[in-house]
């Protein structure tokens, strides 16, 4: 029991930690356009994280079924990869490179199964196409690598037309009216980017806390627990008649209010995530947010291209868009590839002098090298718990 509660606790310790490290990213071009201060625009983001955190659950359902044999991701497993996820991010994070903590996560937790399972590279789902649309599929290819390539491009590609048609019809603009114009529309942009990363990153943690439930009742771990704690225990599949939280308080209110509103069709054989999970983790997330990380700010918002709220408003709303369309997928994007990219499509449509060359190359190593070394760590760590006897 003890260690069931451990897992959850190292689990919202990374939540804590990807909200202030993932702060910065959908915070730094408010705050460098100065329409914001940064103690404002944490609080913006804070606020806005925590209401995204609500809506939907398709990214944590893919994270508690799709990636790893659950069989396998025992308590001291999924501990070992949660650590990993969170070394890897507080070092990035120390050398303010904008590194993306979905990524560590999915790294600690394929290198820690592969750890624990002898080397069974079969103990990670690989690739289990969909049905119907590729989108539907599971497993690392069609929930990690296409996204990892593909969203990073489609943010460069629409920062760089949605700003290139920004130019085009505000060319005959005075450039105080553009900036007078653009400080109050980078509020709501900078708003939509911080509800986006809420959808998409908040989540990945109530699928490592189901994941681990899941895996503890299927083993009897929960069957000696007291009568007040029965509610940890989470059976595979989707109960009938559940309805993920938001869905819930709109489908219970008065008929005038829900505006036609009709709730989606469960998978049956999808994964729910338990609604005091996405409080908790929700609430957690903001937390973290709340702190701040302005390392990563300074990287992203004033090191990398120098930004106009013209230029905020363009690459927040392009990230945004990015992250929200994953996370209805239930596909985990890095939040930092969705922004960072975005803001080079944005400086890109300048000029390509505008981009600082030497920084962008810094970030890059920094996203190829976070899913080997969150792996790499994770199965280390496996290894030496292993040798001490913990596993």
């Amino acid at each position: 029991m003890l260690l069931i509660l451990l897992v959850i606790f190292i689990a919202l310790v990374f939540t804590y930690i990807n909200g202030f490290h993932d702060t910065a990213n959908s915070i730094a071009t408010v705050v460098s356009t100065k329409v914001l201060t940064p103690r404002q625009a944490v609080m913006l983001a804070a606020a806005t994280n925590l209401v995204g955190a609500f809506f939907g659950t398709a990214v944590a359902a893919m994270i508690a079924s799709g990636l790893v044999d659950a069989q396998v991701a025992t308590m001291p497993v999924i501990s070992c990869a949660l650590t990993a996820a969170i070394i890897w991010s507080l070092l990035t994070w120390w050398f303010g490179l904008p590194s993306s903590s979905s990524h560590a996560l999915v790294g600690g937790l394929c290198g820690a199964v592969l750890a624990a399972s002898g080397n069974r590279w079969s103990a990670i789902i690989w690739s289990v196409p969909g049905k119907e649309h590729w989108w539907q599929g599971k497993g690392i290819l069609w929930k990690v690598i296409v996204p990892m390539i593909s969203s990073p491009l489609v943010g460069f590609v629409v920062g760089f037309l949605f700003m290139g048609l920004l130019y085009f019809l505000l060319r005959n603009w005075r450039p105080v009216t553009v900036n007078r114009t653009f400080g109050k529309l980078q509020l709501y942009s900078a708003a939509y980017m911080g509800f986006a990363h809420g959808t998409n990153d908040a989540q990945k943690t109530m699928g490592i806390i189901t994941l681990a439930l899941v895996v503890a009742t299927k083993t009897g771990l929960l069957l000696a627990t007291p009568g007040w704690l029965v509610w940890l225990q989470t059976p595979e599949g989707t109960p009938a008649g559940y309805l993920p939280p938001v869905t819930w308080v709109i489908t219970h209110l008065p008929a005038g209010l829900q505006f036609g509103y009709q709730p989606p069709t469960l998978d049956p054989k999808a994964q729910y995530i338990p609604a005091w999970i996405t409080i908790l983790c929700a609430l957690t997330m903001c937390a973290g947010t709340a702190a701040g990380g302005w390392r990563i700010i300074k990287t992203l918002g004033h090191k990398m291209v120098k930004l106009h709220p013209v230029h905020g408003f363009a690459a927040e709303a392009t990230g945004a868009s990015v992250l929200f369309t994953a996370a209805h997928f239930g596909m985990p994007v890095s939040t930092t590839h969705a922004i960072t990219t975005s803001i080079m499509g944005v400086g890109c449509a300048k000029g390509f002098n505008a981009l600082k060359l030497n920084v962008v190359e810094r970030i890059l190593w920094a996203w190829v090298l976070t899913l080997p070394a969150s792996g790499a760590l994770a199965y280390a760590l496996v290894q030496l718990a292993r040798w001490f006897g913990w596993l």
